[in-house]
């Protein structure tokens, strides 16, 4: 017989993440490596627009239902049978909509993603459901709040089938609005007990892992151009300024620890919301550097220019996005406040370089970690917020 679903305690020590989150984590990544490789195959055809509007749309149906079972689990995670198969059918839902991801970028068919999106998040009403059944009070009327909310927006997302392709982009902003306001009003009353050591291990683990996959899928474009062109010289100052690129995102990412900032719902919201964006963009970086390599050997319809915004805009983008949400929480004086800021200007501006561009992008990261760790080694860091 299942156990009853209890909240877990905000101050349980030694919380860390369990071996099925990993497990978790790893199978969204497939999804991630999917909508990475279609916006690399659009932006190379010069198809902008399409590329990154598909992959918008796509990555947040992955992250979100990713964020939803995170702060879930760090809550209610029970770990006994019925915990285990429920979160097995949305691991098996995101491989579903990972097959889907070409479809949908392709020809606007959403059939199989929507079917894995709606895998994932009935999967998640029916926990909801057992932390309702297991709580009273206000605590059961936010569970059942979620299971509400989340079943009214699949409701909203048969849009996507029903409606003409005309639509499909504003179902994903009326509905993806909808969806962001659900925690908000299910925890209006009593905020669900989430961890925020937990929270923010597991937020750091799937940056590790996003960051793996850009480094994955740039190899794997290094590899080929190789294997075909036979040109290190071409590919030297892609592959090296990739690497410190990606290297430089790690470090400042992880540079100071975040979970002392997350004291509350409004805080942990806009940081664990932010991350949109901080996910997007690295692995939007893998994507760009896979375009320079096409660029490079003349198997793209862009300019040296163009392929090197695909990198430096995601990149800049994830400077910029994690100095806001994560790291200005504990930075000491204006100067350590701007190194950030600038080094996103100054990352911008290496697409000048054209064909050095993303080498020039990484030895700005480089910089941009040196000048961190000095500033930080004579002023300290500031108490978190």
């Amino acid at each position: 017989m299942p156990v009853l679903m209890r909240a877990r305690s905000r101050d349980e020590e030694h919380r860390a993440a369990t071996p099925l989150e990993l497990f978790f984590d790893l199978c969204f990544v497939v999804a991630v490596a999917q909508a990475g490789r279609q916006l690399a195959h659009a932006l190379a055809e010069g198809h902008w627009g399409h590329g990154v509007s598909g992959y918008l749309m796509l990555f947040f149906a992955v992250w979100w239902a990713w964020m939803n079972f995170s702060w879930f689990s760090s809550a209610y995670d029970t770990d006994d049978p019925l915990y285990r198969v429920v979160t097995l059918v949305q691991m098996a839902g995101v491989l579903v909509l990972a097959a889907g991801v070409p479809r949908a970028f392709d020809r606007s068919d959403f059939t199989v993603v929507w079917f894995g999106f709606v895998m994932m998040r009935l999967a998640m009403v029916t926990q909801w459901l057992r932390a309702a059944h297991g709580s009273v009070g206000a605590e059961r009327r936010a569970a059942l709040r979620y299971a509400l909310g989340v079943t009214v927006c699949q409701i909203g997302w048969l849009g996507l089938l029903l409606l003409p392709v005309s639509a499909v982009p504003w179902v994903f902003v009326v509905v993806g609005l909808a969806e962001l306001a659900v925690p908000a009003l299910a925890e209006r009353a009593r905020p669900t007990t989430w961890h925020p050591h937990h929270i923010a291990e597991r937020y750091g683990l799937f940056t590790i892992i996003v960051l793996g996959e850009t480094v994955a899928a740039a190899t794997v474009a290094v590899q080929t151009a190789l294997d075909e062109n036979d040109e290190l010289g071409t590919l030297l100052p892609i592959a090296a300024g990739g690497l410190l690129l990606v290297f430089a995102a790690y470090w400042i990412y992880f540079a100071v620890p975040i979970h002392l900032h997350l004291r509350s719902n409004r805080q942990s919201f806009l940081w664990g919301y932010g991350h949109y964006l901080v996910f997007g963009s690295a692995a939007a970086v893998g994507a760009g550097i896979e375009v320079t390599v096409e660029e490079a050997f003349g198997k793209s319809h862009l300019t040296a220019y163009e392929a090197a915004a695909c990198v430096t805009v995601p990149g800049a983008l994830f400077l910029f996005t994690v100095w806001l949400i994560h790291s200005r929480h504990q930075k000491r004086g204006p100067a350590q406040q701007l190194v950030l800021p600038v080094s996103s200007v100054l990352l911008l501006a290496c697409t000048a370089a054209g064909h050095w561009a993303v080498l020039a992008a990484g030895l700005v990261a480089s910089a941009t970690v040196a000048v961190g760790v000095t500033l930080t080694a004579r002023q300290g860091t500031a108490p978190a917020e």
